[in-house]
């Protein structure tokens, strides 16, 4: 057993070492991994929205399912509420905004994208603005029902990142049945 002890130091020590020299982090470095990992995603579904033909905006792979103008309009409303909670502002609404859903899916491409991609400048500012702090900060949840109560800000951020995630899979599923390839899976350019 002693011979499992000395062994075991004699491996950790310059591990520990090594952690006590090395720099101190970032003090964001939670608020940046999310920085990081949700923007691929935002951008792999812009690039998608922008190279799905128009005609094609109310394809959808069973009568069930959403269409992809559903999906476009989905987003940029989902991204409105969800950085409203992580961010410092909310979301200024116009009139179209309270249309049915089921109308605003069926809105030209352009102002479907349009809107979408002002939806992610708006996520943008928000999580830049956060910081590790920041993320514990109480936020209600379940407003005006029984099961109000309390979640960290981080929930918010946590599904944001979650929400672009599955539906870029949901996309990127539609344009492979449309016989498209989507962005994610094209040769990467240099940078």
């Amino acid at each position: 057993m002693r011979r499992l002890w000395i062994l075991f130091a004699a491996v950790l020590t310059p591990t520990l070492l090594a952690a006590q020299t090395s720099a101190a982090p970032s003090s964001n470095t939670v608020a940046q991994t999310f920085r990081g990992f949700g923007r691929p995603y935002g951008t792999w579904l812009l690039a998608a929205f922008d190279s799905i033909p128009a005609n094609q905006y109310a394809f959808k792979p069973t009568p069930i399912q959403q269409s992809i103008g559903y999906i476009a309009q989905h987003l940029e409303d989902a991204n409105y509420q969800l950085c409203s909670r992580f961010g410092d502002r909310t979301r200024k609404m116009t009139a179209k905004d309270s249309l049915a859903d089921t109308l605003k899916a069926r809105w030209p491409k352009d102002t479907l994208l349009t809107r979408l991609r002002q939806s992610f400048v708006f996520c943008n500012e928000a999580i830049a603005k956060l910081s590790d702090a920041s993320l514990a900060d109480p936020f209600a949840v379940g407003e005006g029902t029984p099961q109000q109560t309390t979640a960290p800000r981080a929930r918010f951020l946590i599904l944001f990142v979650t929400d672009l995630a599955e539906h870029y899979a949901q996309i990127a599923t539609y344009m492979r049945i449309l016989g498209m390839v989507p962005p994610s899976s094209l040769p990467q350019t240099t940078r």
